[in-house]
């Protein structure tokens, strides 16, 4: 299973993004998606997640500001980021766990897209 991140770039504080993610595989079931991000220095941290059953779950630093989503189908996880800050300047990874069809647990991680919020 791959994930494959995009959407990253470089934006004005105040300005909006929009990350996407795609899994693909050969066969696979997805229970949860997320976002993570880590910056210069620091320590990976949860941006936003979201379980098969809709529920969602977002970091302190990001509730009010940025929403989650995926579209089943395309197996594809979405992340909007509104008024966006310079401290949300970061690499953002992509992760997303479930099964293969061989009923073999994966828990997999995107490639990272750079994401960076000018003052």
């Amino acid at each position: 299973v791959q994930l494959q991140a995009s959407g990253g770039g470089l934006v004005q504080a105040g300005g909006s993004l929009r990350l996407s993610c795609v899994v693909s595989g050969r066969r696979f079931s997805i229970n949860d998606m997320g976002w993570w991000r880590q910056a210069p220095g620091e320590q990976r941290e949860m941006v936003a997640t979201m379980a098969l059953s809709g529920t969602t779950n977002y970091g302190d630093s990001v509730k009010g500001r940025f929403t989650i989503s995926r579209d089943n189908a395309k197996n594809t996880v979405y992340l909007q980021m509104n008024s966006l800050k310079p401290e949300d300047t970061a690499v953002y990874y992509c992760n997303a766990d479930g099964f293969t069809g061989w009923s073999v647990p994966f828990n997999s991680w995107g490639q990272g897209t750079l994401v960076t919020v000018s003052s």
